[in-house]
């Protein structure tokens, strides 16, 4: 099992920054030296950069696609690129670093493996670092990368990478953030992104790529409790498929296997695993992130929206919890409004009964007294919905550990939330 797993392995990482500190730059420069490019981007990449003036080629175009981030300098989307080396596939999220568009770079965090933070090695720790670390461990990213970037600026000097580390150590342990490591490099030059530098011969560890290449992903979600969240039944009805009924979906985490006793929630029903697909090929057992198809020895009613559990590993049944929560739209969000909240493929109304506190994101000081909030804030609010619903905390599971907001009038996603306590 382990080996076919690592056999697909793919690394979605995200980078994060404070405005200027080269997040477009560092990734163009992924692309570039790892010969990711196609031959028409370099051209259109080279005239770009000739029409902006640009004394060499501009990395940052790469990924800056909008016409108003090529205008001014910054990025505003998300933007994703996808490569690949021998060794693993890649897709990066270039978030934008402003704080008006935190929502955006909880999007982009919100599927990531890693996390790519960069400082400045000019400016070191700033407010906008804080904020994106606790933003990276609040959206449950196991591992963050910290760059020290235009260390040709400050002469690739050694003392220069270790004051910054202090700082970056002190900070986050008073986040709980424990699995971070440090790189000191130039994207600008290329310096320790895919090859070593140098001008940093008092560095031993790995360049960035490297780093990327061998860092270990993916075990702890095989290893968590079995969730298996049902999008489709599959009832063909054919000579060929006279009596076969399925279920199929995405193994959110954990595995399965033949004959293995499962619960349907939030009904209770019970059964065994009789068959699973791959497409048309059948398994012996299936594991997080492979979506297939489940068979039950029983004929029982399941459908879109219900999960399917290992008896052993139930999850809690409740419609009351404590969750923090992006607000991703102008419309503010009001206390005791309907909306549709969404679990996963489950769908049910649901209201806020109060806002705990507001996040300053920079400060990380909680606000208190709130009745509202606004596009970009960060809360902790009480969730009451209309039924019980199976669900875990976003520390045991960020797939059924999260939700999200949706507009009933416009049915428009308005917010995004990670459950942090069940009641």
């Amino acid at each position: 099992m382990e080996k076919g797993y690592l056999d697909m392995e793919l690394l979605r990482f995200t980078t994060a920054g404070s405005v200027d500190d080269g997040k477009s730059t560092l990734i163009g420069r992924l692309l570039y030296d790892s010969k990711s490019i196609f031959e028409d981007q370099l051209e259109a990449m080279k005239a770009a950069s000739i029409n902006r003036g640009n004394e060499e080629m501009n990395l940052a175009l790469l990924t800056d696609g909008l016409r108003a981030e090529r205008e001014q300098g910054i990025t505003i989307d998300v933007a994703y690129r996808y490569f690949a080396t021998p060794k693993r596939k890649f897709i990066i999220a270039d978030t934008p670093g402003h704080i008006e568009y935190t929502r955006n770079m909880v999007t982009g965090a919100s599927t990531a493996d890693l996390a790519i933070i960069l400082v400045d090695a000019r400016h070191g720790v700033l407010e906008q670092t804080v904020r994106h670390s606790y933003i990276a461990s609040l959206l449950g990213i196991e591992r963050i990368v910290v760059c020290l970037n235009k260390m040709d600026l400050v002469d690739f000097s050694e003392e220069i990478y270790l004051k910054i580390k202090e700082d970056y150590s002190n900070m986050a342990k008073k986040l709980d953030i424990q699995n971070y490591i440090f790189i000191p490099i130039s994207a600008k030059f290329g310096h320790n992104v895919v090859e070593k530098s140098d001008k940093m011969l008092w560095y031993k560890g790995k360049t960035l790529l490297d780093y990327l290449e061998t860092v270990p992903i993916g075990h702890s979600v095989v290893k968590k409790s079995f969730r298996f969240p049902v999008q489709h039944v599959i009832r063909p009805i054919s000579d060929q498929f006279h009596d076969f009924r399925g279920y199929s979906g995405r193994v959110a985490s954990g595995k399965i296997a033949k004959g293995d006793a499962i619960t349907i929630l939030p009904s209770g029903k019970k059964s065994i695993v009789s068959e699973l697909y791959f497409a048309q090929t059948q398994l012996e057992e299936a594991y997080a992130p492979q979506s297939v198809t489940i068979c039950l020895k029983d004929d029982i009613d399941v459908s879109r929206g219900d999960m399917i559990v290992k008896s052993e590993q139930l999850p809690k049944l409740s419609s009351d919890f404590e969750l923090m929560v992006c607000w991703l739209r102008e419309d503010s969000l009001q206390l005791r409004k309907r909306y549709i909240i969404r679990f996963a493929t489950q769908e049910v109304f649901g209201m806020v009964k109060c806002i705990n506190y507001k996040l300053d994101v920079n400060s990380l000081e909680q606000i208190k007294d709130v009745d509202m909030l606004k596009m970009n804030d960060m809360a902790k609010i009480t969730l009451h919905l209309s039924e019980e619903v199976p669900v875990d905390t976003y520390k045991e599971n960020r797939v059924t550990g999260s939700l999200i907001f949706i507009d009933p009038d416009t049915n428009d996603t308005i917010g995004a939330g990670m459950i942090v306590s069940i009641k």
